[in-house]
């Protein structure tokens, strides 16, 4: 459970967050300036970022499949002309407890509590295919569906999340002297139903609001029984404009994302020629977010939220049921209140 010292109307649209992180102190708020409010909900947008997987991260998934299915390969990419399609499915809950108070002349005019909980299922489906031996592109579409229950309403969303393009390039042949390097870029397009667009209190988004690339570079040796990996990426966004939402007598117009970078270390080792196991640590640091926004008055503003840093600790199974195929399972702690709690992972091939 997370506790928050959030207004309630701020709440109905921290619907993106992913899952619940760990106990935080309570502390009960003033009432909150217009520059505030929109710095809170911008901030629940930065945290999104934190929270999701990251197009440059290490994949266990990926490195499973790929310490598995060895073979006298020059590359771990696909072949040049073979295509791969994948499934991932995701479950994600958070919950929150909100404390709504505000305060007139030193006084406390007004205390409220409020529970919710959310629930975020998304059905992943990724396609690669082998443009050279070590050259890899791919396409990703997410189907998300949402559950958000609290006090006062229970709201419910499908629909297509952001979807992404991307490439992974391996500089140099595979050798057992050296570490394996893959670098990777991916571009993520606001596809999604956008939380700039959500009206107050009247449903959920399923995706970020913006565009963004992701820049990353892996890692990975072998060292039998055990595969060692580790990656950095960096995330960059582009500005979301030409905003019309309006809450509590202002209105956005234009959100500049803050810049994030991720790094994670791990290892997988081969219980069996079948059974793999994974541990890996991940965190995110994710820059403010710059809000322009126009008062009840009309007067132009700007404001910029906090950084926020996720950190998970991830539990992979992968279990090779075929000489090409390999299903994994995935588990992830939360490590910080930026982080999800818990959330659980399968990713499996669709081409048996």
């Amino acid at each position: 459970m997370k506790i928050h010292t959030t207004p309630l109307f701020l709440q109905r649209q921290r619907t993106t967050l992913m899952s619940v992180g760990v106990f935080s102190l309570i502390t009960v708020l003033g009432a909150m300036a217009p520059a505030q409010a929109y710095a809170q909900e911008a901030s629940a947008d930065t945290a999104r970022e934190a929270l999701g997987k990251k197009e440059g991260d290490a994949d266990s998934a990926t490195l499973l499949k790929e310490t598995l299915s060895s073979t006298n390969k020059q590359y771990s990419l696909l072949r040049e002309g073979k295509h791969a399609l994948t499934y991932d499915l995701t479950y994600s809950y958070i919950g929150q407890q909100l404390i709504d108070a505000t305060f007139a002349d030193s006084k406390l005019t007004s205390f409220a509590i409020q529970n919710t909980r959310g629930h975020t299922i998304t059905n992943t489906f990724s396609a690669d295919y082998g443009l050279k031996d070590n050259l890899t592109v791919n396409l990703t579409v997410p189907v998300v569906s949402k559950y958000s229950q609290s006090n006062t309403s229970d709201d419910v969303l499908h629909g297509v999340g952001d979807m992404s393009v991307g490439a992974r390039f391996q500089p140099f042949p595979l050798n057992r002297a050296w570490p394996s390097i893959t670098v990777s870029a991916t571009a993520r397009l606001p596809t999604g139903r956008s939380p700039f667009q959500v009206i107050e209190g009247q449903g959920l988004s399923t995706g970020s609001g913006y565009a963004s690339g992701t820049f990353g570079v892996n890692l990975s040796k072998v060292i039998d029984p055990v595969a060692i990996f580790g990656s950095v990426s960096a995330t960059f966004a582009l500005p979301a404009k030409n905003l019309d939402q309006k809450s509590n007598g202002n209105t956005l117009y234009e959100v500049t994302p803050g810049q994030t970078f991720g790094f994670g270390v791990g290892f997988a080792y081969a219980m069996s020629y079948n059974i793999t196991t994974t541990l890996s640590f991940q965190e995110s640091i994710s820059g403010g977010t710059r809000l322009n926004y126009i008062d009840a008055t009309g007067k132009a503003l700007e404001n910029k939220t906090a950084s926020q840093t996720s950190a998970m600790m991830n539990l992979g199974l992968g279990v090779r049921t075929s000489p090409l195929t390999t299903m994994n399972f995935a588990v992830g702690i939360g490590l910080t209140p930026d982080s999800p709690d818990f959330t659980f992972g399968m990713n499996m091939p669709l081409n048996f």
